[in-house]
């Protein structure tokens, strides 16, 4: 199924992109410039340049439909798919590395489970104030990390991404701005990155605050001010705060349910729900770029799982300054809303993802988070 896709949609480049990078990935040292010089060398998709097209489309975790996601493979495959900018999810390492994990807990996204010499590192913790038992970044070193390789985070949906598990080592950040500046050249455009500060409250308490690191690590790629092509993007206010002050580089408040950790950790009351009201979207837009928030914010759905109205908040956001990014449109019937879903009723089968986007891009939506990249350009370019 998914090799057929990669051809049917793009042609044999993006498929033999992601077996080059895959085997450039099980090199113990060079990995990453064996995986550049591979992508100069195939890079034979051509897109329009310019990062700051609208809407924008940002690979969420890399082309993750394709490819195990925050992987090399799925970071080159979505630049070759015309992405604007890939999502790197940030965690620190127990040297203070900054790697690329959704979360900082390693079983659910790598072979750690298959490594005898770790199993003493399992263990139980609270992240984020939730009980999680398994095996975290912070109690390996980045060395001890790349002897791990990656696995598909939802194999029964994705059986094909599945099929590279154990190709992948974990990337540093540095790593994936490497790949990206190389990438650029061979596509001859702008390809910017969208960063996520994950776990901040939790990682600040072990010692291990991301936000320093992080900025000094884009400052130092050349990454400086507003018009670089840089998002950093958090769950959490406070680092974002501290972040207007450290860098001039665009912040972006993320939107869930509840309260931002930092906040119920330090028993306050503020939730995202005050925060999406014009009035709080006004106070966010004091510190932030833009925003992105949970798919519902924009258009809830009904009972039935059918798309619903829009509701005023990306009207209240552009009233307010703010650019609205919201997340995460994948093509599966899973995830997709019920009229948009494919008839067999398989939830690995794909569905009608274009008709969910153009339903949020009539909506007023400045970019989105795809796991898809290529579906949302498509429908961009026939716009």
């Amino acid at each position: 199924m998914q090799p057929a896709f990669l051809r049917s949609h793009l042609g044999a480049a993006c498929l033999m992109l992601a077996a080059g990078l895959a085997s450039a990935a099980h090199a113990d040292t060079g990995n990453v410039q064996r995986a550049i010089d591979w992508a100069q060398g195939q890079a034979s998709v051509r897109h329009p340049a310019g990062h700051e097209r609208s809407p924008l489309v940002i690979a969420h975790r890399g082309a993750s439909g394709y490819v195990p996601e925050h992987t090399l493979g799925a970071y080159a495959l979505a630049v070759m798919m015309g992405a604007d900018y890939v999502e790197p999810d940030l965690v620190m390492t127990r040297d203070g590395k900054l790697v690329a994990r959704h979360d900082n807990e390693l079983g659910l996204t790598t072979d750690v489970a298959q490594h005898p010499e770790f199993a003493d590192r399992k263990r139980t913790q609270k992240v984020d104030g939730v009980e999680l038992t398994g095996w975290f970044s912070e109690d390996f070193t980045l060395a001890e990390l790349k002897t791990l390789r990656a696995i598909e985070r939802i194999p029964t949906i994705r059986p094909g991404n599945a099929r590279l598990d154990g190709t992948f080592e974990i990337p540093t950040l540095q790593e994936i701005i490497d790949l990206v500046k190389s990438l650029q050249i061979s596509q001859q455009r702008t390809i910017g990155l969208y960063p996520e500060i994950k776990h901040g409250t939790h990682f600040q308490r072990l010692g291990l605050a991301m936000e320093r690191p992080l900025v000094k690590t884009l400052h130092r790629n050349g990454y400086l001010g507003p018009r670089a092509p840089v998002f950093i993007q958090s769950f959490e206010v406070n680092n974002l705060k501290e972040l207007k002050r450290l860098t001039g580089i665009r912040l972006v408040q993320l939107y869930g349910s509840g309260q931002p950790y930092d906040q119920q950790a330090a028993g306050g009351s503020l939730t995202y729900a005050e925060m999406a009201t014009a009035k709080g979207l006004r106070q966010v837009a004091r510190y932030a770029y833009g925003v992105g928030p949970d798919k519902s914010y924009v258009i809830p759905r009904d009972a039935n799982g059918n798309l619903g109205q829009p509701t005023r908040f990306v009207g209240d956001a552009h009233a307010a300054g703010l650019k609205v990014h919201p997340y995460t449109f994948r093509a599966e019937n899973s995830f997709l809303p019920a009229e948009f879903r494919s008839a067999d009723g398989n939830p690995q089968s794909r569905g009608d993802q274009a008709g969910e986007i153009r339903a949020y891009l009539d909506a007023g939506i400045d970019g989105l988070f795809s796991d898809q990249p290529d579906v949302a350009v498509r429908l961009r370019e026939q716009r």
